[in-house]
């Protein structure tokens, strides 16, 4: 399974900002072949408590809390490798929508953003301001992409 980057969580102990915890992240999940999750954060309210929040389970499409946030790694595989076999004309078989604002950097790679009118590439440093509408995402390259996601809870 892909290696996560470390995850390092500040805080405050005795008056004075410290590390609280620094280690590689151990929630991964791979949920079809080489579509790894880690879901590093949440936050369970807005505004959002400083203190420790529980660990959250990775899942497929995001249970993001009402009013919270997740932070998201993602590593999308290659189409061919999740056996996703897209035809034009027809709807993405991967098509999902969720009820939150997105903030999603392209760490490495290339990917596909698909809706439902268009699509455009997306590259290593693009961003993406995803705002709660139908999507997919599509990659026809031959190696992994990588993308960091903060997933803000629409309200709706």
């Amino acid at each position: 399974m892909n290696r996560i980057p470390r995850r390092i969580v500040t805080g405050i102990q005795n008056g004075k900002s410290t590390i609280i915890e620094d280690y590689e992240v151990e929630n991964t999940v791979e949920h079809l072949p080489g579509l790894i999750i880690s879901d590093l954060w949440n936050t369970q309210k807005t505004p959002a408590s400083m203190d420790f929040e529980a660990p959250i389970p990775n899942t497929g499409f995001p249970q993001t809390p009402k009013n919270g946030t997740y932070f998201r790694y993602v590593v999308i595989p290659p189409d061919k490798n999740l056996g996703v076999e897209f035809k034009p004309g027809e709807p993405h078989p991967m098509m999902h929508r969720t009820q939150t604002l997105d903030y999603i950097i392209i760490l490495s790679g290339e990917l596909y953003l698909i809706m439902e009118e268009g699509e455009t590439l997306l590259k290593a440093g693009d961003i993406v301001i995803q705002r709660g509408t139908n999507h997919a995402w599509s990659n026809r390259s031959d190696k992994s992409c990588i993308q960091l996601a903060v997933l803000i809870d629409g309200g709706e």
